[in-house]
């Protein structure tokens, strides 16, 4: 785990399949972003499969485990926050991200409470999906959103792109 200063913070409110976790994770140290999961958490952290979704970078992830998203805001107060839902109204390029800023996604099952949801409204994203699709899987949603801040950004110099 590093320690650096994350160019995202990724944050999934009780994820429950560990293949996408661990796909997310791997996308989270391709860009230098920082992984926080909210429990509870609908596998173990040594799960094969989680460790099978991301391979041999799991040791290079940055990544915290918490109890709440309360947790969360206390340790990032000050910190953008996009939230992204099914029921969001406003696509991704609409989004002016900046670095450090909180990407939440929801479980798989439910995505996020409604609570939640409404406490963002202004920054509920949503990718758009013709209508036969209910959703997107959680892990290709995290990384398209998580390079859409990267193009913005105009790539990583740091990493010489």
């Amino acid at each position: 785990m590093t320690e650096e200063t994350p160019t995202l913070n990724v944050v999934l409110y009780e994820p429950e399949i560990p293949q996408n976790a661990g796909n997310i994770g791997r996308s989270c140290v391709a860009i230098g972003a920082k992984l926080w999961m909210i429990r509870p958490l609908g596998f173990q952290l040594d799960s094969k499969y989680l460790k099978r979704a991301g391979l041999d970078y799991w040791p290079y992830l940055n990544y915290e485990v918490v109890d709440s998203w309360d947790e969360v805001r206390e340790r990032l107060p000050d910190t953008q926050v996009w939230a992204l839902s099914k029921f969001g109204t406003r696509a991704p390029w609409t989004a002016q991200f900046a670095r450090g800023d909180i990407l939440l996604f929801g479980k798989e099952s439910a995505g996020l409470p409604p609570k939640v949801r409404e406490q963002y409204a202004d920054n509920l994203l949503r990718l758009p999906m013709r209508p036969e699709v209910r959703s997107l899987n959680l892990a290709s949603t995290a990384t398209a959103i998580m390079y859409e801040a990267v193009r913005q950004w105009g790539g990583l110099p740091e990493l010489g792109n």
